[in-house]
């Protein structure tokens, strides 16, 4: 095939077929560098089943012959080094298939893509961001996810705030939403699908360009500019990434040199009936090394501090969202799929490794054991895992007539005797506000009024939960209609008293929330939580305390969930002493002049010694510091 340029060694082309080359996006893909003193593009791409490939483009005129690339040995790798091309050059691989048939297809490996409809991936010139964020990465390495805030804004981009019917850049985006969500108290941002993807109503989950943030809203250095600018206010970033599948468009990865590579071969194990998509093929390990080398890309090139992992479920069984006949088990006769469990072991290990104090977060929908336990010890290795159940239960109480929920005590209460299980993640996500479920407002029972009330002491009880918080954005203010990507939030509603005093309300949740190390730092330590009294049904109201572990600043919880006011409420306490509201439903925090401060007194209730009587209002919330 001609002498290669050398460019690519032999330890690379070993190391990417043991699937530990946790830096191939340098090799493969597109990158302009100098070779032999000529001033150049160097184009790679893995395609073992290829009978040649070209690459062509925007510089030769979309010639599919005239730049014939080279395979490197056996390695399945083809690589030219061409002087033609440059940075911001739009180009795809020509591959030519046994069969003769000429596949176009995007680089699998490009940093940067065309903006859709157009499906070809662009050149990118080599990062010479200046990254500013120094303080806030050092922090980061220093710190442990688990013991600290986590208060999750999920956003997606394109529909959060637009100019008219255009999107906001990257550049504005940054300003706009680091400005909104440390004015509300939120620590993270989480970003729905922005790995390159062809169709906006997919929401970014049917990936193309994996290693491309979507050019809708910029460049890749503007994307950069983004986190940077997150990072210095403060703000956390992390990324959907989807890592279960990938779409069948012709320039993806589908059969991407003429037969399964990417996906397994099997039809029963390489797709997805119900979503009309792939399955990668975790067992070959140039595809794990794919994966693997992406997430580090994320966290190591664009400094974004975690992971959300999509659908890990349908990667975990291979039976899922499959009928009888459409699976193969595995070698035991099982329905887990073994090499995707390995995968999320090497994954979660080697981010742990080098990136300390970054996240990787499971969406995962099942009971599978030890999601987040350390692969030592058997375990996935996750950082977080969403908590679905507790979700299902308590959209499934608030939807009820108060007058139904003493029959349905038990869904509020049941999250507390699984709750230390996993490092969990308390979600109301986008997920839940589409598809006819209604927005969570719309999710409330009762008169308009009511429904603000109820959503209060939804999102109290929520907050005062163990485990870390995600809402979805919208859900804050009360946002009325379901979202839609195709349009901005309803900002307009912040006109109306109700929907303004429900976003201050949640405001001061969160800067509560932050402020209080009770709240946070025993999330799945059993001693920082204990109910005073989980057992009144009748009434439908919740008591319990947050500790952390100073002992100090202690929080104590009531949460009244029907309409009925208790003007003469008892509840019992842990120790004799001082009790100071900072918190009620009525007025959100307290100024210091504001808080009423109530003396235990020695008299039984809820099975403590002590107790004192507090007025509680329909809907009521208060949250006392002891």
């Amino acid at each position: 095939m001609g002498k290669t340029t050398g460019f690519i060694t032999e330890t690379d082309c070993y190391l990417f077929g043991e699937g530990t080359h946790y830096e191939i996006y340098e090799k493969l893909g597109a990158h302009p560098m100098s070779i032999r003193g000529k001033q150049g593009i160097y184009f790679a791409v893995w395609a073992p089943h290829a009978v040649s490939v070209a690459v062509t483009g925007d510089f030769n005129n979309w010639s599919s012959d005239s730049h014939p690339m080279k395979a490197i040995g056996t390695s399945g790798i083809w690589e030219l080094f061409t002087k033609d091309a440059s940075p911001g050059c739009l180009y795809k691989y020509v591959i030519t298939t046994s069969t003769g048939k000429a596949l176009y297809k995007a680089d699998p490996y490009a940093s940067w893509a065309e903006l859709r409809p157009g499906t070809a991936s662009r050149i990118s010139p080599l990062s010479s961001f200046q990254w500013k964020d120094e303080r806030w990465m050092e922090k980061r390495k220093n710190n442990l996810p688990t013991l600290g805030p986590l208060s999750i804004y999920e956003v997606h981009l394109g529909s959060w705030k637009r100019d008219g019917e255009e999107f906001l850049s990257y550049r504005t985006l940054a300003k706009e939403l680091a400005a909104y969500v440390k004015d509300m108290g939120y620590t993270h941002v989480e970003i729905l699908g922005l790995l390159e993807y062809p169709f906006d109503g997919s929401w970014g989950y049917q990936v193309t360009g994996y290693y491309a943030p979507t050019s809708r809203y910029g460049s890749p250095e503007d994307f950069r500019y983004f986190i940077d600018y997150m990072h210095r206010k403060g703000i956390g970033v992390i990324l959907d990434w989807v890592p279960a599948h990938f779409p069948r468009d012709a320039h993806g990865l589908a059969d991407f040199d003429g037969g399964p590579l990417y996906e397994y071969a099997d039809p029963k194990k390489g797709e997805h009936p119900d979503w009309g998509t792939k399955i990668f093929n975790y067992e070959k390990h140039e595809v794990s090394n794919f994966l693997i080398a992406n997430a580090l890309y994320w966290v190591e090139k664009f400094h974004v501090d975690g992971l959300r992992v999509d659908a890990v479920a349908s990667m975990l069984y291979l039976d899922y969202g499959k009928q009888d006949g459409q699976w193969i088990a595995n070698k035991y006769g099982g329905h887990e799929n073994l090499e995707a469990i390995e995968f999320f072991k090497h994954l979660n290990s080697i981010m742990k490794q080098r990136n300390p104090g970054s996240m990787i977060i499971a969406e995962e929908s099942t009971a599978w054991p030890k999601v987040t336990e350390p692969p030592e010890y058997d375990g996935l290795g996750f950082t977080f895992k969403w908590n679905m159940g507790w979700m299902h239960d308590f959209l499934e109480y608030m939807k009820l007539d108060p007058f139904f929920r003493k029959a349905n005590h038990s869904k509020m209460t049941f999250g507390m005797t699984y709750a230390c299980s996993e490092n969990f993640i308390l979600v109301l996500s986008h997920d839940e506000v589409v598809h006819l479920k209604c927005s969570m407002l719309n999710k409330m029972p009762g008169y308009p009024r009511d429904k603000f009330a109820n959503l209060k002491v939804g999102y109290t009880f929520m907050m005062g939960h163990p485990g870390k918080k995600l809402l979805f954005m919208g859900q804050e203010f009360g946002q009325l209609r379901e979202w839609s990507e195709e349009r901005e939030l309803d900002w307009f509603l912040l006109k109306e008293p109700l929907h303004k005093d429900l976003q201050n309300y949640f405001r001061d949740l969160l800067h509560l929330y932050k402020k209080y190390p009770a709240l946070y730092s025993k999330d799945y330590d059993w001693t920082g939580f204990e109910w005073i009294n989980c057992d009144d049904a009748d009434r439908s109201i919740f008591s319990f305390v947050r500790k952390g572990y100073s002992g100090r600043n202690n929080l104590l919880f009531i949460c009244n969930f029907t309409p009925m006011e208790r003007p003469d409420y008892r509840v019992g306490v842990p120790k004799k002493g001082k009790y100071t509201l900072l918190l009620d439903s009525e007025h959100g925090l307290l100024e210091k002049d504001g808080q009423k401060v109530l003396t235990s007194v020695k008299k039984e209730c809820d099975g403590r010694d002590y107790s004192f009587a507090y007025p509680l209002p329909a809907y009521g919330t208060a949250v006392f510091k002891y």
